[in-house]
């Protein structure tokens, strides 16, 4: 009997790590009200929120029409630790706009240009900032990528290797952002949370 109690407990609790019961719905409002004002793409966008564990799932395709999350996955975060030491780099990520700071960055971004890539699937996304906080963006070389090390599943309870600042995801996954940003006619907005 203790086994079986002890199974379920288990299974319990790895069902809870794989799930996110965050509520978004303010951040979806407001994302469809600013691709509206800003002539941006009125379908989806990206919403990638890095207070979530970076082993589980917390790079969001947000549908506008649909009202709900299409596709997720594994996005790492920087390591942020080029001027100072970061004991907890791969528990929490930290931000900064500094030059070669090699921490993440937060805000709206307008997803850019496509580009070649060294890592992954040799594609880039220049990413724009919008706000204060990011507009150091493309100075910085923050960009959509993928990356050979970064896995198409939850790893929880391991973490996901640390980039220099851009959301680097796995092949498989920028592959399927590759064929969604190729087709879309307005620039579509990626915005980082914590």
């Amino acid at each position: 009997m203790k086994f079986i109690c002890s199974l379920l407990l288990l299974m319990t609790l790895s069902c809870q790590s794989s799930t996110n019961s965050k509520d978004y719905s303010g951040y979806h409002k407001k994302a469809l009200a600013y691709c509206k004002e800003n002539a941006m793409n009125g379908g989806y966008y990206f919403l990638l929120d890095l207070s979530i564990h970076s082993g589980k799932n917390r790079f969001f395709i947000y549908d506008f029409k649909q009202k709900k999350v299409i596709e997720q996955n594994i996005v790492t975060h920087g390591a942020c630790d080029h001027f100072e030491t970061n004991v907890t780099k791969y528990q929490k990520a930290r931000f900064s706009s500094r030059q070669d700071s090699h921490c993440s960055m937060k805000g709206k971004f307008k997803i850019g240009k496509r580009d070649y890539s060294t890592w992954g699937i040799n594609v880039k996304y220049w990413l724009h900032g919008l706000e204060e906080q990011n507009k150091s963006a493309v100075d910085r070389v923050v960009v959509l990528h993928s990356w050979t090390r970064v896995a198409d599943k939850e790893i929880f309870p391991r973490y996901s290797p640390l980039s220099w600042g851009c959301p680097a995801v796995s092949n498989a996954f920028m592959r399927k952002l590759d064929t969604r940003l190729q087709a879309a006619e307005k620039p579509v907005l990626l915005w980082v949370i914590e």
